[in-house]
């Protein structure tokens, strides 16, 4: 038998051990990041987005209360949404669409669809209830935004799991070839991908920035190696978190927020990122 030590020692242990695991995956941590724009004005304010994407239906607090109140405190121009808003193997009770009505009251809300919208099957229901909620739902197009005389192009796609069982290189050079005008622009070019591990295609097309998820900050992230496992790239993904920079294309990957079918997040907080555009220092 176990001496009362042990067993006061075991159940602290056990303790410690459900407050660490429910920190990493119910605490949201904030990102920051600051890109100097050359095609902004020195006399802009500058423009602050918020990124979130990956939220598979979690909820932070009751009705995402928590997670609303740290988006509000970034005080957004813009809230950019990049994908699987809803999660394909767990119930989902409304929870996306309860977020994304509340985030319309606090600033221009964009979204592109994710992988699981599609598995789901429900894409075009979804559209048409976010639409009417007011968020701009990108598929496969681009507009152009003017923000305090500061004018820039926002393209948006769909996921690759939108055309079926082509490569997903493939279905992104159509999309993007959908989307983007064919005459040419110097506008700053921003892309709402899903997918990050088609960078390289991102940067043929001459985006700006581009911000993406789907790949859960790796899930699992040690210290010197990174993130162990992302879909789309498998072990040790080149593009999990955070911003990368190739042939004057940044691409700015979330973390997300919620998990999916595998449950937990191990030093790989839920994320929210703040983007600030300035003009060139």
């Amino acid at each position: 038998m176990f001496s009362r030590k042990t067993i006061l020692i075991l159940l602290l242990l056990f303790i410690v051990a459900i407050f660490f695991f429910y920190t990493q995956n119910h605490r949201i941590v904030l990102s920051s990041h600051t890109i100097e724009v050359p095609q902004m004005d020195s006399t802009h304010n500058g423009i602050t987005i918020v990124h979130l994407s990956d939220l598979h239906s979690a909820e932070f607090g009751e009705k995402n209360e928590r997670l609303l109140q740290n988006v509000e405190q970034q005080e957004p121009s813009f809230i950019f949404m990049t994908g699987d808003l809803i999660d394909s193997y767990t119930s989902n009770n409304g929870e996306g669409v309860d977020l994304m009505r509340e985030l319309v009251s606090i600033a221009p809300t964009y979204y592109v669809t994710g992988n699981h919208e599609w598995r789901l099957g429900i894409v075009e229901e979804l559209e048409e209830t976010l639409v009417e909620i007011g968020v701009t739902v990108l598929r496969n197009e681009a507009f152009t935004i003017e923000h305090e005389g500061f004018s820039f192009q926002l393209v948006g796609i769909d996921d690759p799991d939108s055309r079926g069982t082509a490569s997903p290189e493939e279905i992104v050079k159509d999309l993007l070839n959908e989307a983007i005008p064919s005459s040419a622009t110097d506008s700053f070019t921003i892309l709402l991908s899903h997918r990050p591990e088609v960078f390289s295609i991102y940067q043929d097309t001459h985006a700006d920035l581009v911000f993406s998820g789907h790949a859960h900050g790796g899930q699992v992230r040690l210290p010197l190696i990174g993130g162990i496992l992302a879909p789309g790239q498998g072990l040790f993904p080149d593009y999990s978190e955070g911003i990368y920079e190739e042939k004057n294309t940044k691409m700015i990957v979330s973390r997300g927020l919620g998990n999916s079918l595998f449950p937990l997040r191990l030093f790989n907080r839920p994320e929210v990122i703040r983007i600030d555009l300035q003009p060139p220092s």
